[in-house]
């Protein structure tokens, strides 16, 4: 699988775990460069609160595109610090 944003292959793996139609990249699969952190955090009911990178490419911007569960609960350890996409980030 590969994510891919402004023409650009921004992380790439073939052992991605698909949780809810989203596709979790290993963390050592994405093109960091690319990523910058954000103070976005959100709440699943379920896998615990998610924190956000935004990418930049070529000087464009996409704000809290990716999501990760740095401490996710008991129930999705499994993905703890995968990274999924949204917002314009295309998942092939």
């Amino acid at each position: 699988m590969k994510a891919v944003w402004n023409n650009t292959v921004i992380a790439e793996s073939d052992s991605t775990i698909v949780i809810e139609g989203n596709h979790y990249f290993p963390p050592e699969s994405i093109k960091k460069e690319f990523f910058d952190e954000s103070s976005t955090n959100t709440r699943c009911g379920w896998k615990g609160t998610a924190s956000y990178y935004s990418i930049k490419i070529d000087g464009e911007l996409n704000k809290d595109c990716a999501w990760y569960y740095p401490e996710p609960s008991e129930a999705a350890t499994k993905i703890k610090g995968y990274i999924a996409f949204w917002k314009g980030v295309e998942v092939v």
